[in-house]
C-alpha cells in the first residue's frame, strides 16, 4: 500500500538530512596560525604519523610500494583500517602529507610483535563476532597502552626536533578521537536508517488516521442533535432531526472494522482525537462538511443505502476534508512527515472506501474497483490495505538507502563528469539536486526490472517538488547522459 513513489521521496529525504552532516572520521584540523605552539604542531605531525601507522598494521599501507606489509590475519579482519583508507576526506589530507607514510618502517617489526604480546590482542583474536565498535576498541587501546609506551617507537620520535612529550601525548589523544568519532559515524547511519522506516511507519498511521476521522466527526454531530434536543425551546427540526449523517452504514463499518481499532490501540497517533486541539479540528471540519453541497445533496436524497454512504465518505474526504487548512495544520503539528505523505496516503483511502462497496448497485454509477488494488473487495466491510504490497517494496527503501550510502564517491563522479562547467559550478549545485541524481543511478544500476522512463520520471518529478525550478530539466539532462555512458561501458544494459 506504501508505493514505491512514496518510498522514494522519504528515501530522498532521509538522504538529504543524513548525507548534508555525516562524516566518516572527525579529522583533526591542523592548529591554526598563531595557535601553533611547539607541542599542538608537534602533536599534529605524530597524529598523521600514527593515522599512516594504523593503515600498515591493518596491511593497507597509504603508499603501495611501501617495503613493509603487515599481513596478520587478526589485523585484517579489523575493518577500521579500510574504512580510514575509504574515506575521501581522510585520504586528501593524507595525500597532502604522504612524505611521513613510511616513518615508523624502522620499528615496525618490533612494534607488531608488542602488539601480539598484549593481552587486548589475545582477547580480540580470540573473539568471533566482533562488530565496529570491537574494532575501534581494539586500536584505541593498542594506541593508548602498547604504541604509547614503546621503546621503538619513542626513539623515532625522539629523532624529530620538534619532539615534545605532551605533542606525543595530543598526537595519541587525537588518533583515540577520531577513531572514535567513527562511531559516533556509525550511529548516525542507522540512525537514518530508522528515521526512513518511521517514517513509512507514520504515512501508513496517517492512511488509519484518515479512515477514523470519520468516526469522531458523526459522534460530534451525534453529539451537538442530543444537545440540540435538550436546549431551551428547540425547534421541531431539533426534536426531529435528519438521522442519514448519523445513521451512516460506512461510518457503522468503520466502528465494527476490528484491524483499524487494533492498529489504533496499539499506535496512539493514528488517532486523530489524541491529536493536539483534535476537537477545534474536528469541530471545524463538520462545519466544513455540513456546509458543503455534497452534504445538501446526500441529506435530500431518498436514497438509502451502503454503497451511497460510503460513496458520501469518498466524495467528503476528497472535496473537504483532505484539502482542508485544518487538517493540514494538525499534520504539521503532529508529524513533520504527514503533509507530504497527505496526497499519496489519500488517494489510498478513497480506494479503501470504494473498494468497501464495489459492485454494489447504487445510484452512483460506479461499480468496478481501481485495477491496482489486488485484493478482492468484500462488499459492506473495511479491508485494509497492507503497508507493503509485497517484501519486494518492503526493502526497496532500505535497499536503495544503503546503496546510495555505500556509492556516493562513485555516483558524485557520475554527476561530475556530465557538468557543463561553463554554465553550472559543481560546488555550488543545490545538494537536493545531487541527491536526487545519485538515487536515481542507484536504481539504474541494482534495479533492472525498473524502466529507465519509470526512473527519470519519479525523480524528476521529485526534483520539481523538493528543489529548485530549474532543477528538474537540468537531472533530467545529467541523468541522460550518465545512463548512455552506463549502457556503453557495459555497467548496465537498459534504456
Amino acid at each position: 500500500m506504501i508505493n514505491r513513489s512514496l518510498i522514494r521521496i522519504k528515501t530522498v529525504q532521509i538522504l538529504y538530512s543524513y548525507l548534508l552532516t555525516r562524516t566518516d572520521f572527525r579529522l583533526m584540523s591542523a592548529p591554526p596560525a598563531g595557535d601553533d605552539s611547539r607541542d599542538k604542531k608537534f602533536g599534529y605531525s605524530v597524529y598523521l604519523d600514527l593515522i599512516f601507522l594504523l593503515l600498515k598494521l591493518s596491511g593497507l599501507p597509504f603508499e603501495r610500494s611501501s617495503a613493509v606489509v603487515i599481513n596478520d590475519p587478526a589485523f585484517k579482519k579489523n575493518r577500521v583500517g579500510r574504512a580510514l583508507r575509504d574515506d575521501a576526506t581522510v585520504n586528501a589530507v593524507l595525500m597532502q602529507h604522504r612524505y611521513r607514510s613510511n616513518k615508523f618502517d624502522s620499528c615496525i617489526n618490533e612494534l607488531v610483535d608488542a602488539i601480539k604480546a598484549s593481552a587486548v590482542y589475545a582477547d580480540y583474536k580470540r573473539r568471533r563476532k566482533l562488530d565496529i565498535a570491537d574494532d575501534i576498541q581494539f586500536w584505541n587501546v593498542v594506541f593508548s597502552t602498547v604504541i604509547r609506551k614503546n621503546k621503538g617507537v619513542e626513539r623515532v620520535l625522539r629523532a624529530d626536533e620538534s619532539f615534545t612529550t605532551r605533542g606525543f601525548e595530543q598526537g595519541i589523544k587525537k588518533l583515540v578521537d577520531t577513531l572514535s568519532s567513527f562511531d559516533d559515524s556509525r550511529s548516525m547511519y542507522l540512525k537514518a536508517r530508522n528515521d526512513l522506516e518511521k517514517s513509512l511507519s507514520m504515512a501508513y498511521s496517517l492512511y488509519h488516521a484518515l479512515l477514523a476521522l470519520p468516526i469522531h466527526i458523526t459522534a460530534l454531530q451525534e453529539q451537538r442533535i442530543e444537545a440540540a434536543k435538550n436546549k431551551y425551546l428547540p425547534t421541531p427540526e431539533d426534536l426531529n432531526p435528519n438521522m442519514k449523517f448519523v445513521d451512516n452504514s460506512f461510518v457503522a463499518a468503520l466502528r465494527d472494522c476490528e484491524a483499524l481499532k487494533r492498529y489504533i490501540d496499539d499506535n496512539p497517533e493514528a488517532d486523530p482525537s489524541m491529536w493536539r486541539d483534535s476537537d477545534i479540528m474536528i469541530s471545524s471540519l463538520l462545519d466544513k462538511i455540513v456546509a458543503s453541497d455534497i452534504y445538501a445533496k446526500y441529506i435530500d436524497d431518498n436514497t438509502s443505502d451502503y454503497a451511497t454512504d460510503a460513496a458520501f465518505w469518498r466524495d467528503i474526504m476528497r472535496v473537504v476534508i483532505v484539502p482542508s487548512d485544518e487538517l493540514s495544520d494538525a499534520l504539521e503539528a503532529r508529524s513533520v512527515y504527514w503533509n507530504d505523505d497527505l496526497d499519496i496516503m489519500s488517494t489510498f483511502v478513497l480506494k479503501t472506501i470504494r473498494r468497501s462497496y464495489a459492485g454494489l448497485t447504487s445510484n452512483i454509477g460506479e461499480s468496478d474497483v481501481d485495477a491496482e488494488i489486488e485484493v478482492e473487495p468484500t462488499i459492506g466491510r473495511i479491508e485494509l490495505l497492507p503497508k507493503f504490497m509485497n517484501h519486494d517494496d518492503e526493502v526497496f527503501g532500505s535497499q536503495l538507502f544503503e546503496y546510495v550510502v555505500k556509492n556516493r564517491e562513485v555516483y558524485r563522479s557520475y554527476i561530475d563528469r556530465f557538468i557543463n562547467t561553463e554554465q553550472w559550478d559543481p560546488e555550488r549545485l543545490a545538494f537536493m539536486d545531487i541527491v536526487i541524481m545519485m538515487t536515481a543511478i542507484a536504481e539504474v544500476e541494482n534495479y533492472p526490472t525498473i524502466p529507465v522512463p519509470v526512473t527519470f520520471n519519479e525523480y524528476i518529478e521529485i526534483a520539481n517538488d523538493y528543489s529548485t525550478q530549474r532543477s528538474g530539466q537540468f537531472i533530467n539532462g545529467i541523468l541522460y547522459s550518465i545512463i548512455k555512458m552506463l549502457n556503453d561501458e557495459g555497467i548496465i544494459a537498459k534504456h
